[in-house]
């Protein structure tokens, strides 16, 4: 439950990427006091549910302004009886290139428990967390929670279906990339109405939980507030699925058929 939460968290962060900097557009495609929530299915069970939100915050990072942004996730319902999730995340990115400087996260998942932090220093292409100092292969590398909000603001304007392209993250105690495929334009059916939508293909590992020839799949509103609306992959028993709730402030209009 908690590896495949991860995996779908990443997925609704992961937009194109190149191997050198990332074009954004001209304006953050969020602002301050968007809230987004979203709840994770296991066939028809609601089996976990999130909140993101963006607040304006008072910590200056080398004398620049920042966002604080938010994730609470926990699990519902019956598999909050066996298996309770109660996972707080924070991350402060730059107001103006959204890349982060700083990330903790406060993670409670049955009996297991655990407290990171983590200082990104971009230029230096390097992060220090508490399991160590790591090498950046670029100067834009994300935590989960950032990349979710950096990924959103990309320009798009040149992609072209099956155009792959990478994403540097941080995570654990590890830098890894992931690779990105883009399918195609699709109306996806939501709590919201009938949104046009993107479509994406994050790469995925066959393992313990999913099939050897599984695929993610990730839809993002095709308008100006590039908001992640479903993600879903085949398990090796069903298939789980994310979904949008609810959006709250946002900056533009959904793109409702």
């Amino acid at each position: 439950m908690r590896t495949l939460f991860f995996i779908l968290a990443l997925a609704l962060g992961a937009m194109p990427g190149f191997s050198q900097e990332l074009p954004l557009k001209k304006e953050a495609v969020f602002q301050e006091g968007e809230v987004l929530s979203y709840k994770l299915r296991y066939g028809f069970i609601t089996a976990a549910e999130a909140t993101i939100k963006v607040t304006n915050s008072d910590l200056k990072f080398d004398n620049k302004p920042t966002y604080k942004l938010t994730v609470d996730a926990q699990t519902s319902g019956t598999f909050d009886v066996f298996y309770k999730i109660r996972d707080h995340y924070d991350s402060y990115i730059d107001k103006t290139d959204l890349t982060p400087y700083f990330y903790q996260e406060n993670i409670r998942e049955a009996s297991y428990k655990r407290q990171d932090k983590a200082r990104f220093n971009q230029d230096g292409r390097k992060v220090v967390s508490n399991r160590g100092t790591f090498t950046t292969p670029t100067t834009q590398t994300f935590d989960l929670v950032s990349a979710y909000y950096f990924a959103r603001s990309l320009d798009l304007t040149k992609i072209k279906v099956g155009d792959k392209f990478k994403l540097n993250y941080f995570l654990g105690d590890e830098i890894s990339a992931l690779e990105v495929e883009y399918v195609g334009k699709e109306t996806v059916k939501c709590k919201l109405g009938n949104i046009r939508c993107l479509k994406f293909s994050p790469s995925i590992k066959p393992g313990r939980i999913f099939k050897k020839d599984s695929r993610l799949y990730l839809w993002v509103t095709d308008d100006g507030n590039r908001v992640p609306v479903k993600a879903q992959v085949e398990i090796l028993v069903g298939a789980v699925t994310m979904e949008l709730k609810s959006a709250d402030g946002l900056k533009y209009a959904l793109a409702k058929e």
